[in-house]
């Protein structure tokens, strides 16, 4: 996955997730979305490459950064709890929605106050 197409997949989900809003707290090179106030994904080219930043356990993090070359440690951010996803080959779509949605449940479970939730996050997504 090319650097815009990474951008545009994981904008393109965070869109979908319910009270998420993009902002531009850090001026145009930084597309920061948040639900309810709170910081769940940043997306900037200012690294010379595009890069998505996420929220993430830390212990499903390690994990990710051993299975995919294209996954750091977050740029920018505390390194135990975010990841920042990289143009490259080992990436498919499905997995960007997946970490994109992961980090909006994640902030909600932890930054936003239950009565605030747009979501259940234990029931969000299910059939």
């Amino acid at each position: 996955m090319n650097g815009k197409t990474l951008h545009e997949r994981a904008a393109a989900r965070a869109e979908e997730l319910p009270g998420a809003e993009l902002t531009h707290p850090f001026g145009p090179e930084w597309d920061v979305f948040k639900v309810r106030g709170k910081v769940f994904m940043l997306q900037t080219g200012v690294t010379g490459e595009a890069i998505v930043t996420l929220k993430s356990d830390p212990e499903e993090s390690h994990a990710l950064r051993s299975q995919y070359a294209d996954i750091t440690p977050g740029y920018h951010m505390n390194k135990k709890h975010w990841i920042s996803l990289h143009p490259g080959g080992t990436l498919d779509p499905e997995v960007v929605d997946e970490l994109v949605t992961e980090s909006y449940l994640q902030v909600l479970e932890h930054s936003v106050p239950k009565s605030q939730w747009p979501v259940d996050p234990a029931t969000f997504g299910q059939a």
